[in-house]
């Protein structure tokens, strides 16, 4: 049975949602960059310090093991947490953007000259660049798919986009600039009828959205721990047995082996086979409290009380002259991108940290899309379960006196 939604017990277990910014109380909405950590998380990786650390595997002495237990069983939490179906299809990452670099490793030995890689114009940076390198490296060619005039996938540009030459197609689940979700069930489709493997960049849908990757059918599929309220430095790539089989080592050390001699090298299985040297520990044991604080809640209630967020803050900024919103795509998430006419974003969100408002402002590492909605940068809010009405209305209000100030 799910736990109730109750907004302020739960802000009562982050203890930074209590400080004050610049004499007024702190509205975090920079979410989609970085959430904040509940007590869960806090305490998982501060006791795992105190009682029981030890480097995992291989050890016989008891530290080793609760520590070794400790780990494996947040793997098991994020195999869960995606439907995959064993903790083998499970890699520990320092994040997304090391997961995507991982596979982009992986397919480099296959690639030749010609080979194209399916990318769409909202991409975040990590999803284009270890791309751009098989361009450069191995003369890859990157398509790029467009959007429809709501911010949403053109899907059947995504349909003309893949054919024989396709080797690869990598696209968001949601987009972490203007929220867009995309049919990464239909597009899984698209690419195995033309024989390419996917991967989804599951950074932000896996925040907001419930993630089944057996019902997805992809071959790969990345989430990243800090903004699904875990630590930094750790993430997860899932991979289809087969994938996962037919991919080359990414690092070399110690774990991902089985035999070494002076002549020759035998690797291990994956997961371990992906997973070289001393492992991020502390940061999979958080991560895996993470997943199941979050996992506590029903992910449709909190999807509807983000998404009441949205709406009443959309509202409010379609009242103010001069603002422009991007992206309107029918479900999309709660992640609110604006620009106000005669204002840089950075201005804008300089003047409302003075009143304790958060929120990110800049290109989002996704320059492609800003090229496509004609502007340097956007000013971003993006909305958690933690988030109230109460700020967003401080969003207005200081948005209403930024304006006075810039325009």
């Amino acid at each position: 049975m799910s736990r109730k939604l109750d907004i302020p017990a739960i802000r009562a277990e982050f203890p930074i949602l209590s400080r004050e910014v610049n004499g007024h109380p702190l509205v975090y909405l920079d979410n989609a960059a970085s959430a904040q950590k509940p007590n869960a998380v806090i305490d998982a990786l501060a006791g795992q310090m105190r009682t029981a650390y030890a480097n995992v595997h291989r050890g016989l002495h008891t530290l080793a093991n609760e520590t070794t237990e400790a780990f494996e069983a947040a793997r098991e939490t994020v195999r869960a947490f995606l439907n995959a179906p064993s903790t083998d299809n499970i890699i520990f990452t320092k994040g997304s953007t090391e997961g995507i670099n991982l596979v982009a490793s992986a397919l480099a030995a296959r690639i030749q000259p010609g080979d194209e890689i399916v990318l769409s114009i909202m991409e975040h940076h990590s999803n284009i660049v270890p791309w751009h390198f098989l361009r450069e490296r191995h003369g890859a060619v990157l398509r790029w798919v467009g959007l429809k005039e709501d911010g949403s996938l053109d899907m059947e540009a995504m349909a003309d986009a893949i054919g024989p030459k396709t080797k690869m197609v990598a696209i968001t689940h949601m987009s972490n600039v203007l929220g867009t979700v995309t049919d990464v069930a239909a597009i899984t489709q698209l690419a195995h009828a033309a024989g390419a493997e996917i991967l989804i960049d599951g950074s932000q849908a896996a925040v907001h959205l419930p993630v089944d990757v057996q019902a997805i059918r992809c071959d790969w599929y990345v989430i990243t721990g800090h903004k699904i309220y875990g630590p930094t430095g750790i993430g997860a790539l899932y991979g289809t047995a087969a994938a996962l089989d037919r991919a080359r080592p990414y690092q070399g050390g110690g774990e991902m082996i089985e035999i070494v001699e002076r002549e020759r090298v035998t690797y291990n299985t994956a997961p371990h086979k992906f997973e070289a040297g001393t492992p991020p520990i502390l940061e999979a044991i958080g991560f895996g409290a993470a997943l199941r604080w979050l996992g506590q809640f029903d992910k449709a209630e909190i999807a509807a009380h983000e998404h009441a967020l949205y709406e009443r803050a959309a509202g409010i900024l379609r009242q103010v002259n001069g603002i422009r919103i991007h992206g309107e795509a029918a479900g999309k998430g709660a992640v609110l991108a604006f620009s106000l006419e005669g204002a840089h974003p950075h201005d804008l969100a300089q003047i409302l940290d003075r009143y304790g408002v958060a929120i990110r402002a800049g290109h989002h590492c996704a320059q492609p899309l800003m090229q496509h909605l004609g502007v340097p940068a956007t000013a971003r809010a993006s909305f958690a379960l933690y988030n109230t009405e109460v700020e967003v209305d401080a969003l207005g209000e200081a948005l209403a006196k930024a304006r006075k100030m810039l325009v």
